[in-house]
């Protein structure tokens, strides 16, 4: 009983004692006045000293770390979000510029035809994965649309095709690559004419040039443009490029081949001319009878 009561004075005192000499040392900043104890305290107190500030300086390095890379996950986090959203705004006002200018350059086109025209956009195609017929639905109804059929369809990038079947404001546009679709056409760069009728072949765009003389000069890379006869499409129009040309040594036309100008797996809008251009040279002649044999042989345009 008396050990024990003893170890618990020698606590005590330790207790007291330890903080006591702890204090003393460090009020004592002159190591001239420091005594025996002093010292020794010093000696060992050092190490305690210097470990502890170094585990508190880690610990608080660890903790402020942590709270960083917590602020920057948070950051990232936002950084993220805003970056996503400024991404979609972005190819919002992309779209929305582009269509600003297509829309731009049908109104220009509509200015240069000077021909009263409605707006349609497409709003179907065919099944197929080259489709030969499209759906538009007008902006505004049109009687003359209902009571007319084949009306010239275009875009900025030329000649589409012609109206077909009317149900309402959904009109059916047969594409110029359809087999049955025809438009009478010119060499832009030599003026040479022909008839440029859809193949119809379900792996590529193309038209093929029908009545190409083999004394007129076609060349690849020729823009082919509407002739204007035949009073359904205005003169001018592109249609189609030249691709190839084969000069067989025998017969009346050479073989030319072309694909269309305007890109047929991209139609967003179109125009449809609801009133026919003036009368042309072709016209005339026909009224006069002076028509040559080869004009006589040549389909009328949009005909299959």
């Amino acid at each position: 009983m008396s050990i024990r009561r003893y170890r618990d004075a020698i606590v005590v005192v330790l207790a007291l004692a330890v903080p006591f000499w702890f204090l003393r040392y460090n009020i004592k900043r002159d190591a001239r006045g420091l005594s025996g104890p002093d010292r020794v305290i010093m000696k060992v107190i050092a190490p305690v000293q210097y470990a502890s500030a170094t585990l508190a300086h880690g610990l608080s390095s660890v903790f402020s770390d942590y709270v960083y890379l917590v602020d920057v996950k948070r950051n990232n986090a936002d950084l993220a979000a805003e970056t996503a959203r400024l991404r979609a705004r972005v190819s919002k006002l992309e779209g929305l510029e582009t269509e600003n200018r297509r829309l731009r350059g049908l109104l220009q086109l509509k200015n240069h035809l000077n021909l009263d025209v409605v707006s349609a956009e497409v709003v179907a195609k065919d099944t197929v994965e080259f489709f030969r017929v499209a759906q538009v639905t007008l902006d505004r109804p049109s009687r003359e649309i209902a009571n007319n059929a084949r009306l010239p369809v275009v875009t900025l990038d030329g000649v589409v095709g012609v109206t077909g079947k009317v149900a309402g404001d959904t009109v059916e546009v047969q594409l110029v690559v359809d087999a049955g679709s025809g438009v009478d056409v010119v060499d832009e760069r030599t003026g040479a004419r022909g008839f440029a009728r859809g193949v119809g072949d379900e792996t590529k765009y193309q038209c093929k040039i029908e009545y190409v003389s083999r004394t007129d000069s076609v060349e690849v890379g020729d823009l082919l443009v509407t002739s204007g006869h035949g009073r359904r499409f205005p003169a001018g129009l592109p249609v189609a490029r030249v691709t190839s040309v084969e000069k067989k040594p025998f017969g009346l036309y050479q073989t030319v081949i072309a694909t269309p100008t305007v890109d047929m797996s991209r139609l967003r809008e179109v125009l449809i001319i609801l009133t026919p251009p003036a009368a042309t040279e072709d016209t005339e002649k026909a009224k006069s009878g002076k028509g040559g044999s080869q004009d006589k042989a040549r389909p009328a345009e949009g005909t299959p």
